[in-house]
């Protein structure tokens, strides 16, 4: 459970502000929606790889 402590005067904008942001580290949301559909094992690995393969070769550009 999400606790976000209210000081005394604090804006109920800032406090859902911080809530939001909990949340959003908690990774709920990017879980839910992975489990949305079911990817295989090869197929993972396979995005993996290009998405490495990827960052690679854009830190190699940088340099």
């Amino acid at each position: 459970m999400i606790i976000v402590p209210l000081k005394e005067g604090e804006n109920i904008e800032r406090a859902l502000k911080k809530f939001k942001r909990k949340f959003e580290k908690t990774g709920v949301i990017r879980e839910l929606r992975s489990r949305q559909a079911f990817i295989k094992p090869s197929v993972r690995r396979r995005e993996e790889m290009k998405k490495a393969v990827y960052v690679q070769k854009m830190q190699e550009n940088e340099e």
